[in-house]
């Protein structure tokens, strides 16, 4: 039985679903509308667009309360409960940080140090009211912004698989970019989905990848951290390389400590698998900010969750690793970082 396989541009990358089944027009319809909601939430959510909704809400929610659409009403209730269990860790009104880091469409650059305080002033979840009555946003510091970058991928990857359950999928995969994936039910020749999730870093003077390679692109011989088989769940990878640069010695990446306002520095890529591809894109940035230390706490959150964590000692460079409920063999091949 051959695939039917549709792709579209959203979201900054690729995203690509492929389906299993009897019926290829309807199998593509169903495709193409999933791949539709994802570029119906791109519009949405994106803080790149002046038109879109965030953009609106970002423009005037310090001076008045703004309504919200009820699926991002509901998106930023979610986002507002990770922030309560994260203790913060998890915020969604970074992006005064990454602006002033130089990663709101760059790469990143040393931040002047009283910009730096203004910013950390203007991120805090608990300056951000949502009343459920009205559906309505509204912040109580001026400057405030929310970006999304942390959890839109996984809400809008698991809202297009929604859509292909209701058109009565039993077999497919979606996949957006090398970051988060879904699969449903299993293909015709497995018994599972197969992910492998790329070495963190293995030549001199190459940057870690670390990303996933989905279903089907995984090359013959090659050898990976680890080959995960998914069914009826998702799995999301976040990593500190993805914008980087290197200044005396240490790798600043984009993903920020809301509550220092700086880049995270202990643990460098971390991995979730949920039925939920929401919570596992957001999941991975709350791991990456909370670091070993977090792993325990973040099971108890989320019992079923299965984690995974890498980090470099900042002495020699090597790596270290730490699970929780991972089933799948590691093979770490990488050396010191050379970033």
């Amino acid at each position: 039985m051959n695939p039917v396989t549709v792709a579209r541009h959203a979201m900054a990358t690729r995203f690509e679903v492929v389906l299993y089944g009897e019926n290829a027009t309807h199998l593509r319809a169903a495709g193409e509308e999933a791949l539709a909601e994802i570029e119906r939430l791109d519009a949405q959510l994106t803080l790149y667009r002046p038109g879109s909704e965030l953009s609106r809400i970002n423009a005037r929610a310090a001076r008045q309360s703004v309504r919200v659409e009820p699926g991002l009403f509901q998106l930023l209730k979610h986002a507002q409960l990770l922030h309560r269990e994260t203790q913060g860790a998890f915020d969604i009104t970074i992006a005064p940080l990454l602006r002033c880091w130089g990663f709101m469409g760059g790469s990143g650059s040393m931040p002047d140090p009283q910009a730096l305080a203004t910013a950390r002033a203007q991120v805090g979840m608990q300056w951000v009211e949502l009343n459920e009555a009205e559906f309505t946003i509204q912040f109580h510091r001026p400057g405030m912004m929310l970006d999304l970058g942390s959890i839109g991928k996984g809400y809008a990857i698991e809202k297009a698989a929604e859509l292909l359950l209701e058109a009565g999928v039993t077999s497919g995969f979606i996949h957006g970019g090398t970051s988060s994936v879904y699969a449903i039910g299993n293909p015709p020749d497995a018994d599972a989905w197969k992910v492998a999730l790329d070495q963190p870093g293995t030549l001199p003077g190459e940057k870690p990848s670390g990303g996933l390679v989905p279903h089907g692109r995984q090359p013959s011989g090659s050898d990976f951290l680890a080959v995960i088989p998914l069914k009826e769940e998702s799995l999301s990878v976040s990593a500190v390389w993805g914008k980087s640069f290197a200044k005396n010695g240490r790798l600043y990446g984009h993903v920020l400590d809301p509550r220092l306002g700086e880049p995270v520095a202990a643990a460098r890529l971390a991995a979730a698998i949920l039925p939920s591809a929401t919570e596992t894109d957001a999941w991975t940035t709350a791991l990456l900010v909370l670091g070993r230390d977090g792993l325990d706490a973040i099971s108890q959150l989320r019992p079923a969750m299965r984690t995974l964590l890498l980090g470099q000692d900042p002495g020699s460079g090597s790596w270290w690793v730490e699970s929780r409920g991972w089933r799948e063999k590691l093979n770490l091949q990488a050396g010191p970082s050379a970033a």
